[in-house]
């Protein structure tokens, strides 16, 4: 990364563009929760989630006609790890129990080959899952109002808003990326968006760090040149950082298992944004909102001489 020290990209030259691509996804995103809405999983809904193996490799056309036929057309039939692994879901029904429910899904897979075998059994409650969905929305927004609150105090209420700005951008995209595919929305997603917050906020700060500092000791050039160069500054690190939390997010996704297959997605895909975000969206509010050089300027005691540093941008 040593070539990256010395750049000179103009980054806010295109932030006109970068709005518009944020704009398009985020209506894409606010859309398809709207009208798809996310695929709840079990941790939310309520029910019961019954895991079987097979000796052999086995189609799962043949096991949800099996189970429609017998009463239970809302199952969700899927391999889990291994084709000879099936996880069956059931939405929690009235009257009827969830060992009820698990007792005649495995009697109805058994009837078709003996050989199965019970691996995992889980059973969730609705009301205990409807207060997962409250207590988990409300963990994020408490989330954003504590960094709204933390950056308000630490630098100025525009980069306040920045970082709330491309924090909000980063949650709205991965969500609305789960309700895109119809990726199962679990307790294990939702830890991986507040971990994105985290992720997206700490680089958020480390970039304002540097334009808040450079605002004070660059006296050429105006907002948006002091910004591109903030931003070339920490270029080097920035990606750094992401690539080697990619590689990590990307090992964990194509060997973790279908269990943190939803966690490594949410992160990955909320890596890459957070990183975008960090640069265009948080950068760009800030001169949006007309940050200046006077807004971040130290207040000079009695006294004291002010040392000035030029340099060109």
């Amino acid at each position: 990364m040593q070539i990256l020290t010395n750049t000179h990209i103009k980054f806010m030259s295109q932030r006109k563009v970068a709005m518009m691509v944020s704009i398009t996804l985020i209506v894409i995103s606010l859309a398809s929760l709207a009208f798809r809405g996310l695929q709840l999983g079990l941790d939310f809904t309520g029910g019961t989630l019954l895991e079987v193996a097979y000796p052999t490799e086995v189609e799962l056309a043949p096991i949800r006609g099996k189970l429609q036929s017998n009463g239970f057309e809302d199952a969700i039939v899927q391999h889990f790890g291994s084709s000879s692994e099936v996880l069956v879901r059931i939405a929690p029904r009235e009257g009827v129990s969830n060992a009820d429910i698990s007792t005649q899904l495995f009697e109805l897979l058994r009837a078709e080959n003996s050989a199965v075998e019970s691996r995992r059994v889980e059973f969730v409650g609705p009301q205990v899952g409807e207060e997962l969905t409250e207590t988990g929305g409300i963990a994020m927004l408490a989330a954003l109002v504590c960094i709204l609150v933390y950056v308000s105090l630490r630098f100025e209420y525009r980069f306040a808003l920045g970082s709330v700005a491309a924090l909000a951008h980063d949650v709205i995209l991965v969500m609305g990326m789960f309700a895109l595919f119809g990726i199962e929305f679990d307790l294990t997603v939702l830890a991986a968006i507040l971990a994105v917050i985290g992720y997206s906020l700490n680089d958020t700060i480390v970039v304002f760090d540097r334009i808040r500092e450079n605002f004070r000791k660059i006296r050429k050039g105006d907002a948006v040149a002091v910004i591109d160069t903030s931003l070339n500054q920490t270029l080097s690190r920035t990606l750094m950082t992401s690539l080697t939390t990619l590689i990590v997010l990307f090992a964990l996704f194509v060997f973790g298992g279908e269990l943190i297959h939803g966690f490594a997605t949410a992160l990955l895909a909320g890596v890459i944004v957070g990183t975008y975000s960090s640069v265009y969206v948080a950068s760009t509010v800030l001169v949006s909102m007309g940050i200046s050089k006077e807004d971040l300027a130290p207040v000079k005691k009695e006294g004291e001489q002010e040392e000035e540093v030029y340099e060109e941008v």
